[in-house]
């Protein structure tokens, strides 16, 4: 079979849009062309690939090789579409039969040995590969994330030469069996510690209960940033369901990997930090401090030091409860969620 198609996805802000990988085989002189729209980590995946192939002793195919990204007008970046492109071009060349691969959507990166490296984004792809009704492959690393997201099936790897042969019928991997995310640790500091200051505590409180933004104005050193760090403790537990978006954006924005069950986020940025660092973006969306602070505390210390431009910039998610970027480039439009619980 000269064609094969292989199912991926793109990261999109906290999106993951479905890709089709098409590999095609031609006659004519050996070459490899790569379209859809792919950016410099993408383009690079070749010489990734046609390493790996080759060290895990498959023949690279010597003919006349297009690949193509579909959609073409989705960027692409990274390099979670090695797996994808490898698995193409073998299914294209008969070393892998096509048909195992149309149940199945596959991420990871690879390296010249043909061992899968971990990827960033994963959950927010095992959520949209579920709702697709597929399976996903994912690099052994990022296995215990994908599986948060319930009733999907999910396989785990270390090694090109592992995938191939579970497509092939030869030693099948079993569906990665989730040993679960441990319970969040205790909040680390509890309003108890506070000796004093009973008016603060009291409108910690309010604000806890009703989810209200809270201004706390006083001389330096009598407290004010110990009382904004024990907000997160007043508030309750996050559900599952919130609980799953937050990973998703710490996924994306490529924090530390999940040891545990994600506790509210309090996030406390500089008040050098530009509007841009505030609420995300760039021509790679990425979220920003009031993104980061979903479902959790945006603590804003020394609300004065910050410039007005960089103050202005919270007005609308204060209003709409989200925030929405726009990329100049090609005008898409890429919601960061964003819950006003407190913003101080």
């Amino acid at each position: 079979m000269s064609l094969a198609i292989v199912h991926s996805r793109a990261q999109l802000g906290l999106d993951a849009p479905a890709v089709s990988v098409e590999a095609h085989l031609a006659n004519g002189l050996p070459s490899l062309t790569l379209v859809g729209l792919p950016e410099t980590a993408v383009r690079e995946s070749k010489d990734r690939v046609r390493s790996a192939i080759q060290s895990c002793g498959f023949e690279f195919p010597n003919r006349r090789i297009t690949l193509n990204l579909a959609p073409a007008d989705l960027p692409k970046d990274g390099g979670r579409f090695d797996l994808a492109i490898a698995l193409g071009l073998l299914a294209a060349s008969g070393q892998l039969p096509a048909a195992s691969l149309e149940p199945l959507e596959c991420l990871g990166e690879l390296a010249l040995s043909g061992a899968l490296r971990p990827l960033k984004g994963v959950l927010p792809a095992a959520l949209a590969a579920r709702a697709a009704g597929r399976a996903l492959l994912v690099p052994r690393a990022n296995a215990e994330e994908a599986c948060l997201a319930a009733g999907l099936t999910v396989y785990a790897a270390d090694h090109l030469l592992e995938v191939v042969a579970h497509l092939a019928g030869h030693t099948p991997l079993a569906p990665w069996l989730a040993r679960g995310l441990p319970a969040p640790a205790a909040a680390p500091g509890d309003i108890a510690e506070v000796q004093g200051q009973l008016a603060a505590k009291r409108a910690l409180l309010v604000a806890a209960a009703g989810r209200h933004n809270l201004l706390l104005s006083g001389a330096p050193g009598t407290g004010k940033t110990l009382l904004a760090s024990r907000l997160p403790g007043l508030l309750p537990p996050l559900t599952e369901a919130e609980a799953l978006e937050v990973a998703a954006i710490h996924s994306v924005a490529g924090l530390a990997p999940l040891t545990g069950w994600p506790p509210r986020p309090f996030r406390q940025p500089h008040h050098s930090a530009s509007g841009p660092a505030l609420v995300g973006g760039g021509s790679r969306p990425q979220p920003g401090e009031i993104t980061l602070a979903h479902h959790g505390v945006l603590f804003l210390d020394e609300l004065p030091e910050f410039s007005r431009s960089v103050l202005e910039v919270l007005r609308q998610p204060l209003e709409s409860g989200e925030i929405v970027i726009a990329r100049a480039r090609d005008k898409l439009r890429f919601p960061a969620r964003f819950q006003q619980d407190a913003i101080l």
